[in-house]
């Protein structure tokens, strides 16, 4: 109680945050296609929603045929807390408390609901021209969707004249993102994803390019449809940037973190962006919050970057010579014990 009252005094205004990184407020939600409402037809989409829940909580899609979520397997509605029918499709609610619990308790690491948003550059490239997808056409609810079912925020560009000039395929397919760079700033995104997809003998084709600070990568995807190969391709990006920001088992380790420049509304983002690691608030002074979590040093870092949070050097600490086992020397030098195990954020 005293450090959430200390906090509550902190000076910085309520409302200073600047974060791209959005939380996905319908993580839980899958909706999977349906033939009837037969049992056997809501039972298996019920089966298929729960393989895609924990795909998008994993990135890994050997996870859900785990032998340990065998049970959950068996009766997924045990984690479910409604499901409905609408357009065809079965809408299904999952409980997060109660699905976090039970995969935690079989060993999988599971990606936190904040996550880089997205800027989606894609072209349709065609024999007589290309055309790039604005939002508010009606091609970019097949991408819209595709996002949410692999749970991405997605923001698409307007495709007003001057962005219909810069998504040139060359631009598009270029190595570095410079030329969509500019282009971008105003929708005040994490990564660039950049797509050429072409229709050919029935079949959908694409070529994809992700940038994201220093990560650079790519893939090809195929599909029935346009919708299908929306689907192909951010199921490969979701699984691509899973692995920069889930901790795989083993690989985490007791670690002290140090934020500096806090304010009430900051307080409130950390909390929810260190949930997943088991983080305990240790220490409140002034702006600067001292937290004990279990973490992947190099995950942490890129999980903090979407917050815009800077690392600031940790001090190494002097070795008292008395102390070690060598014979001292007239004139020992100093020993310097590097501090690995902390990690000092501001804003």
């Amino acid at each position: 109680m005293r450090l959430i009252a200390r906090l509550l005094f902190l000076s910085l205004p309520l409302f200073s945050l600047s974060i791209e990184a959005a939380p996905v407020s319908d993580l839980y939600q899958v909706r999977e296609p349906v033939a009837s409402q037969q049992p056997a037809d809501r039972d298996a989409a019920l089966s298929r929603a729960l393989q895609t829940l924990v795909l998008r909580l994993t990135g890994d899609r050997e996870a859900a045929k785990s032998p340990a979520l065998a049970e959950l397997r068996k009766d997924p509605q045990q984690i479910i807390s409604q499901y409905g029918y609408e357009e065809g499709s079965l809408l299904v609610d999952f409980d997060p408390a109660s699905t976090d619990r039970n995969l935690r308790q079989v060993g999988l690491s599971l990606w936190g609901g904040n996550r880089p948003v997205i800027l989606l550059w894609w072209l349709n490239d065609a024999n007589d021209g290309s055309s790039l997808v604005g939002d508010g056409q009606s091609s970019a609810a097949a991408l819209h969707q595709a996002a949410q079912h692999r749970g991405l925020p997605l923001r698409l560009p307007i495709a007003d004249l001057n962005e219909q000039l810069l998504a040139t395929p060359e631009n598009l397919g270029a190595v570095e993102p410079e030329a969509l760079r500019g282009g971008s700033e105003r929708y005040g995104a994490d990564a660039l994803l950049a797509v050429q997809a072409r229709e050919d003998n029935g079949e959908w084709q694409a070529q994809w390019r992700l940038w994201l600070g220093d990560v650079r990568e790519q893939g090809k995807a195929q599909g029935a449809d346009q919708a299908i190969l929306a689907d192909a391709v951010l199921l490969m990006v979701s699984e691509r940037l899973a692995q920069r920001y889930v901790v795989a088992p083993g690989a985490a380790r007791n670690l002290t973190l140090e934020v500096q420049g806090t304010d009430l509304a900051r307080y409130a983002e950390l909390q929810r962006i260190l949930q997943p690691l088991a983080a305990q608030l240790h220490k409140v002074e002034g702006d600067r919050l001292i937290y004990q979590v279990n973490a992947n040093a190099e995950q942490l870092r890129a999980q903090l970057a979407l917050m815009h949070l800077q690392e600031v050097a940790v001090e190494a600490l002097p070795v008292d010579a008395s102390q070690s086992m060598q014979p001292p020397t007239a004139e020992p030098a100093p020993q310097v014990l590097k501090r690995d195990d902390v990690l000092r954020f501001r804003w």
